[in-house]
């Protein structure tokens, strides 16, 4: 697959289907940048197919979503996180 936006940064602050899935084929594509999740994890991490086969952290819906992506957990209530979102 052409990588034609290699250099390219996105910053993923979506959760639910439809956004998570247009950051994945921009990642497939080469954009980077980290993908936030709240301090408390992700409503995808625990769904199906292998929901409660494995911990929260191997959903492969969770995981077909987010390849190619690099996460970052804050928590964007305190201060401090917004400044370094915005960095």
């Amino acid at each position: 697959m052409s990588r034609s936006l290699e250099g390219i940064r996105v910053v993923d602050l979506s959760h639910v289907l439809a956004a998570p899935t247009v950051t994945m084929y921009l990642a497939d594509l080469g954009a980077g940048g980290p993908a936030h999740r709240p301090p408390i994890g992700d409503d995808a991490q625990g769904s199906a197919p292998l929901r409660g086969d494995h911990d929260k952290n191997h959903s492969g819906y969770f995981i077909s979503l987010n390849r190619n992506k690099k996460g970052l957990v804050l928590n964007l209530k305190q201060p401090k996180a917004k400044d370094i979102l915005g960095s």
